[in-house]
């Protein structure tokens, strides 16, 4: 069968680039952080000595939700599912003997998004890096927080000024950054279908991306540094071409919508972590065999970064054998299947090219959707998104129970016995040892440039400057994340969820 459009040629169905990974591989994440930073920073250093091509930064909920570690609601968070960074020491020692200039980092942090990338930034010029040679991306990605996980500070119209902000900012400042990850992975994880991960994350692009331009950006200055960020589910055929579909759909929102002119604009550029949601606690072991299937469709789909989640994380974080035989299933799909060496496999398939075009159908209507409520904004604010993916979920629940959706071990082929690698335990000693140090910080510091620079920023805040060079300059100042958040929390308040 002949196709017309090869790959890395517009629309990008069959992928962005025209050698896809014959000259180079995806990059090869795992997604690490717990503890404080030295416990991470030995877990970053060991996955590198392992073969990971880049990093990616799991933090915990305090800093997710821009509280340092002593504060009163942080108690039994510190550290547990990422890792504690409460000021410009933690980054310090988080990249500790790790040239940042020489490695790509991914940073899974929306909220407080652009404090953690100005940390970042401080760390690389200490190390002698230029700020415009630093590779990697952020996530920043807030609407996907109101939709489906929740670690949200601030309402959506001031925190869609952040982001723009950081648009900008990096645009000017670090031009190989990937200033945001937008991302479908926790919509699907939320109870979402293949079709309404990629409406809910294309409409969700589309709201940033006029944000943007209301903002004054050209479309082609900052869209060729948007990246998303996908789920790679059970369904192996579905997958690949949900990702077909997600590529032509985005290149047709980007040149028809948005006038982009720029073809890298119209590129669909994307990393993908395995289907947390389908790991089971029961026969942990069998989870290999998931992982394995929806890494080689992230693979067959065209991903540019792809992170496999561990066999044990139904139970706890993962042990480092555990996240070890994660990274070999990247590197066997890699260097020993042969699926690396061909553009687009699938490409042709009867099959393939109905159900890429089936996804992309759906979600576009999906889309036109929630335009005529009046945009992602409007439909997230009176529940409509939400709505969708929880009706969703019940769906797929209600299928397990009744067995008509089989998950093996769960609700057929079960066992007695729990199997399977010890869990993971993070040590409650190191919350301590965060509080002293977050304390020691704030007592040690200069006070009077520390009020400075949060007097600046509050500022700026109920102005309309751009947030970043002063949200910068209180990370240089030691100001922490929790106080850098809550002065922002007086001038933009604290978003509660009506639905």
């Amino acid at each position: 069968m002949s196709l017309p459009e090869q790959p890395g040629q517009f629309p990008f169905t069959r992928g962005i680039y025209p050698d896809m990974y014959r000259k180079r591989l995806w990059t090869m994440r795992q997604y690490a952080g717990f503890g404080t930073a030295e416990e991470s920073n030995r877990r970053y250093r060991y996955l590198l000595s392992q073969g990971i091509t880049g990093l990616s930064v799991a933090f915990d909920l305090p800093t997710q939700m821009g509280m340092d570690s002593d504060h009163s609601l942080a108690a039994g968070e510190v550290g547990r599912v990422g890792v504690a960074i409460d000021s410009l020491a933690d980054m310090q020692i988080l990249f500790d003997a790790i040239q940042l200039e020489n490695v790509s980092t991914s940073m899974t942090i929306n909220s407080t998004a652009a404090i953690l990338l100005c940390l970042y930034v401080l760390v690389a010029e200490e190390q002698g890096a230029d700020r415009r040679k630093l590779s990697g991306t952020v996530q920043n990605d807030i609407l996907k927080e109101y939709i489906a996980r929740g670690t949200y500070i601030y309402p959506p119209r001031p925190a869609m000024r952040i982001i723009t902000d950081l648009f900008a900012w990096a645009g000017r400042e670090m031009p190989e950054w990937n200033t945001i990850s937008i991302s479908g992975y926790h919509i699907r994880e939320a109870g979402s279908t293949a079709i309404q991960e990629v409406a809910f994350t294309l409409a969700n692009a589309i709201a940033y991306i006029e944000a943007a331009v209301n903002a004054g950006l050209d479309v082609d200055d900052f869209a060729p540094r948007l990246s998303f960020f996908f789920n790679a589910h059970n369904n192996f055929l579905e997958e690949i071409a949900k990702f077909r579909a997600a590529r032509r759909l985005y290149a047709s929102i980007m040149r028809e919508r948005f006038g982009a002119k720029n073809d890298r604009s119209c590129a669909l550029r994307f990393h993908t972590q395995t289907a947390g949601s389908t790991l089971t606690a029961q026969q942990p072991e069998v989870n290999v065999v998931r992982v394995t299937l929806q890494a080689m469709a992230a693979v067959l789909g065209g991903t540019q970064s792809l992170h496999t989640n561990s066999q044990d994380e139904a139970l706890s974080l993962p042990t480092e054998q555990s996240a070890r035989i994660a990274l070999r299933t990247q590197q066997v799909i890699g260097y020993e299947s042969g699926v690396a060496a061909v553009p687009d496999p699938f490409g042709g398939s009867e099959y393939i090219e109905e159900l890429t075009g089936e996804i992309e159908t759906g979600a576009r209507e999906y889309i036109e959707r929630i335009d005529a409520l009046g945009g992602t904004l409007a439909a997230i604010e009176r529940g409509y998104v939400q709505g969708e993916i929880q009706n969703s979920a019940y769906e797929q629940q209600r299928a397990i129970e009744e067995g008509q959706q089989i998950v093996v071990g769960v609700n057929k082929f079960q066992t007695e016995e729990m199997e399977g690698p010890k869990p993971f335990r993070v040590d409650p000693e190191l919350e301590r040892r965060q509080i002293e140090r977050v304390r020691a910080v704030r007592s040690s510091r200069s006070q009077a440039s520390a009020c400075e620079s949060l007097r600046q920023l509050e500022e700026a805040a109920r102005g309309d400057g751009n947030l970043l060079p002063r949200i910068l300059e209180c990370c240089r100042a030691m100001v922490t994340v929790g106080e850098i958040s809550d002065r922002l929390r007086t001038v933009f308040g604290e978003y509660r969820e009506r639905f």
